[in-house]
């Protein structure tokens, strides 16, 4: 049975693993071209850059002005995402909402005890780019090593987290309505 760890740094973001309700992005490799991070970086070079809630809310954005391949746009790229998401509801996670946009993927999820977040992250990505690398050879990864995670805290923090997650293909200008956008547990109403 494996051990949650709290707080940790593999790399450059620290993440939180516990027995909690997480928020987690994951993105393509390709999502934030380096010309567009190392603008960013610039702009926000007075502000601790990891551990800024701007920096995030900003490369949020970033993301759904669509950079990169965005592979999955396209159905069958984000129905092995969504797949694999509901998949590992109930094995390695509680999946509470989902969205798969273009270029990234939003969850929320609860871990339970001996499934941490890096196992369940792991799963997920190895399986997927296995997957979306039959569909587009020619990428040479598919999704970046980092990841965004942020616990939730409170009842408020999580419907807001739902509500984000729901309405971002919204935001982006996919869809009118949460509910009309395919990839996500607001047009399935859950997993």
């Amino acid at each position: 049975m494996s051990e949650h760890r709290g707080w940790f740094r593999p790399r450059n973001l620290l993440h939180f693993d516990a027995e909690v309700t997480q928020s987690i992005t994951i993105r393509l490799d390709d999502s934030l071209p380096k010309e567009v991070l190392l603008r960013l970086t610039e702009e926000m070079k007075d502000v601790k850059a990891n551990q800024s809630i701007e920096r995030v809310k900003r490369i949020e954005s970033l993301l759904d002005n669509a950079h990169g391949s965005c592979i999955l746009r396209e159905p069958k790229c984000a129905q092995i995402v969504q797949d694999a998401l509901l998949f590992l509801h109930e094995k390695r996670f509680e999946l509470r909402a989902w969205v798969v946009m273009p270029n990234h993927a939003h969850f929320l999820a609860r871990f339970e005890p001996g499934q941490t977040l890096e196992k369940a992250l792991h799963s997920l990505k190895s399986y997927t780019a296995h997957e979306l690398k039959k569909l587009h050879p020619e990428m040479q990864g598919i999704w970046q090593i980092e990841y965004f995670d942020r616990y939730i805290r409170n009842e408020n923090h999580y419907w807001n987290a739902v509500n984000y997650i729901h309405g971002n293909p919204v935001e982006a200008g996919l869809c009118k309505r949460p509910e009309d956008f395919p990839w996500s547990s607001a047009f399935h109403q859950g997993p």
